[in-house]
């Protein structure tokens, strides 16, 4: 067989629908986020970053980059092995209480990453759990259905944000066998929001556990950053809760949170637990410098939903179709891959990089430019933006709204 020509037949495909994906060759600079410096070859731009997960800023904040100097500095630079063998660092063990505290649960257990935690924690929980059946939300991140896949366990996809489909689909189960739901808060592409108290209504109704995601939700919603559990006053009624620290928190990571006994099933079977080399220590002070601040201050918080307003507001004025929503992510809606890249390569081209987003992140026909405002994109960002949007659609003959 030619491995290598089914290989680039597959690339081709791609490459024919104008889903190929190139990556930006960006060096962020600490202190002038969103700034970036946008490498090709010998040259070199600035551009203002627009798409990042870094949400508030976080990765560059004073007090995060002395945390992680000063652990580097007296821990070295790796953690040393796996939690179980010689990698649990006392970084480690601050981090997962101040994590369990922000969700007011007993225990938090943290991952390599937030595609881990989910993998890990739900192909354990319900793949260990006799007659457990998952139901999960229809557009559920695919480290979610990872998860589900793995645990072998059987499983149903209720419609999006519906209580009513899950309702009817969990009135069909057995009253006394395991369930368990799984969905987001915040969903990263249409920037919706799930009706988490009808979720936990209708789980305390079956008996079954829920499983929320709130990756783009941690350090960004509530008072103290818990997400928009913590906002609706709702942590005590989710049976685990899952975040990252690579968005809100502006470092890497992912964890879970959970009463005592269900994280410790978790850390002591999840073999994406159990395998991996734990976060180097300095990864882990960074973070839980962030986790503090983030819980103390919402200074971050409200400059990014002002930002946000701004943003939409003049995208309205301008005519640039964008989806609403009421979280922080603004979808401006394209609707055709090429076209999707085309218009992201012209932005570049003004010093403005916002990465298109295509299938399979988003289905065909819905492709899009996700922006992600934050604290620190300033008035002049935001016009500088909107002009340039309106003088692309202008150029291309797209159509505007009213």
């Amino acid at each position: 067989m030619d491995y290598d020509g089914f290989f680039r037949k597959g690339l081709d495909g791609l490459r024919k629908d104008g889903n190929y994906r190139t990556f930006a060759d960006l060096q962020r600079r600490a202190g002038s986020f969103p700034k970036a410096s946008h490498l090709r070859g010998n040259a070199q731009d600035e551009v203002t970053v627009w798409c990042s997960n870094d949400y508030l800023g976080m990765g560059q904040h004073p007090k995060v980059l002395a945390a992680v100097h000063e652990a580097l500095d007296s821990c070295g630079a790796g953690a040393g092995g796996t939690r179980n063998i010689a990698g649990t660092n006392h970084y480690h063990v601050m981090l997962e209480e101040e994590l369990a505290d922000l969700h007011g649960k007993e225990a938090a257990l943290l991952f390599s990453s937030g595609y881990m935690s989910n993998l890990a924690a739900l192909s354990t929980l319900a793949g260990r759990m006799p007659g457990c059946t998952i139901f999960s939300d229809a557009l559920n991140h695919a480290s979610m259905i990872e998860g589900i896949r793995h645990s072998r366990a059987p499983y149903q996809v209720f419609a999006h944000n519906d209580p009513e489909d899950l309702d009817r689909r969990l009135s069909e189960m057995d009253p006394d066998a395991p369930k368990l739901i799984a969905f987001e808060s915040v969903y990263s592409m249409d920037g919706d929001i799930a009706p988490l108290a009808e979720f936990c209504d209708v789980a305390e109704k079956h008996g079954a556990m829920t499983y929320c995601d709130e990756v783009h939700a941690v350090g960004l919603y509530g008072p103290r950053g818990g997400g928009v559990a913590e906002r609706e006053g709702l942590m005590d009624r989710l049976t685990v809760i899952e975040g990252t620290l690579a968005k809100g928190y502006g470092i890497i990571g992912g964890y879970i949170a959970s009463s005592a006994v269900v994280v410790d099933y978790v850390r002591s079977f999840a073999s994406g637990f159990i395998f991996t080399t734990s976060q180097p220590p300095a990864i882990a002070a960074g973070a839980l410098a962030s986790v503090r601040h983030l819980k103390a201050s919402s200074e971050e918080r409200a400059a990014q939903q002002d930002r946000v307003a701004k943003l939409r507001r003049a995208l309205d004025l301008a005519g640039i179709p964008h989806m609403h929503n009421p979280s922080h992510i603004v979808p401006v809606m394209v609707g055709d891959a090429a076209l999707c890249k085309a218009i992201s390569d012209q932005l570049m081209e003004r010093g403005i990089y916002i990465q298109p987003i295509n299938y399979p992140t988003v289905p065909r026909g819905t492709e899009r430019l996700r922006i992600t405002p934050g604290p620190l994109h300033t008035d002049a960002d935001i016009a500088h933006l909107v002009a340039a949007l309106s003088e692309i659609w202008a150029g291309l003959d797209l159509k505007k709204v009213a």
